[in-house]
């Protein structure tokens, strides 16, 4: 098949550090020209990609991030290159994960399939939109939450979890004894929780993730005071440094106050062999094993009593686990049986 990929604009594809939709994006591309498809991709100019790159905007820019202008401009030249595609040029499917332009503009446009994997979470604004254009493109969601979060007028088509390359996440048995956060430093992600899991249990806690300046309100007042010899920000983390933290830490907690749609964090340490402890919010349940690859627990107390039981985890059953239901191979595998549903099935 001849496929277009649309990611975002903001963000390179693979990511420097924080992106979780630009490294699914990247596996997904990649993996589907190994199969032998036929994959370009629309993304930033500075994106490394197996498929054939096209772009307009020539490098990230996350400092513009949500900026209408600069998603239009990026998604009205993949649009105008997929439409001027002609003969055996033309694309089978378009597969977007760039946002609402795209599933608005093919209300109106003569475009092959378009598949819109939703990568947010619904809410009001959200809910509303995709209310307006539930029926204009098929949908997949990353978690069966999200789905049952949705508009009941959505033409779903799938639901496909998130996935990783396990290899590039090598298992470690043997543990250190600190507990690890890493996420958007921001209110949503719980930090202050994970400083508070950290205190009252006498676990040092290492801290990574990006800080974007709208949350550096947030940084200053809950996270800045705490930090000292037990409590420890690294700053952005990618690379080998990135697994070392995941691979070597006692757990990794997961304290979100949001209902996130999926956390890949979650099956990168998983897949090191750490086991997880999460707040019961968005797709964590789906995502953790309560009991087998970490604790999915409904308060801070409940985090406090699961650091004193992670030893009980096996780290071989958390890499299993990933290995089975987050492997990229299922990813791959899924998105290739949609696509070919797509193609089958007659426009109406």
């Amino acid at each position: 098949m001849r496929i277009a990929q649309i990611a975002p604009p903001w963000i390179s594809v693979p990511p420097h550090g924080y992106g979780g939709i630009e490294w699914v994006v990247q596996q997904l591309c990649d993996g589907l020209v190994a199969r032998g498809h036929e994959v370009v991709l629309y993304a930033t100019g500075d994106s490394r990609t197996a498929a054939e790159l096209r772009s307009v905007i020539p490098a990230q820019i996350p400092q513009y991030m949500g900026l209408p202008t600069f998603e239009a401009q990026h998604s009205g030249f993949a649009l105008a290159d997929i439409l001027a595609a002609k003969g055996d040029r033309e694309f089978d499917v378009l597969h977007d994960h760039s946002g609402a332009f795209v599933v608005a503009a093919a209300a109106l446009l003569d475009l092959p399939p378009v598949l819109h994997t939703v990568h947010n979470s619904f809410n009001d604004s959200t809910r509303s939109f995709y209310s307006m254009y539930g029926q204009t493109v098929a949908y997949n969601a990353i978690s069966k939450y999200q789905r049952s979060a949705s508009p009941p007028n959505m033409n779903w088509v799938g639901v496909v979890h998130n996935a990783i390359d396990i290899s590039r996440w090598p298992f470690q048995a043997t543990k250190q004894d600190y507990l690890l956060a890493f996420g958007r430093i921001c209110e949503d992600k719980g930090l202050h929780l994970a400083v508070e899991v950290a205190r009252r249990t006498g676990r040092r806690l290492l801290m990574a993730g990006v800080l974007q300046d709208q949350y550096r309100s947030y940084f200053t007042t809950r996270i800045q005071p705490e930090l000292d010899d037990q409590i420890v920000y690294l700053g952005e983390v990618a690379g080998r440094r990135r697994w070392e933290l995941f691979a070597n830490a006692a757990a990794f907690l997961f304290p979100i106050v949001w209902p996130e749609p999926f956390g890949l964090v979650m099956i990168e340490a998983m897949a090191t062999g750490t086991p997880v402890i999460a707040l019961r919010n968005g797709s964590v349940p789906e995502v953790v094993q309560d009991g087998q690859t970490g604790f999915v627990v409904d308060n801070v107390d409940e985090m406090v009593a699961a650091v004193t039981h992670v030893t009980e985890i096996d780290p071989a059953a958390c890499r299993q686990h990933v290995e089975r239901r987050f492997h990229i191979d299922r990813l791959l595998d899924r998105y290739e049986a949609i696509y070919r549903r797509l193609v089958a099935t007659p426009a109406s």
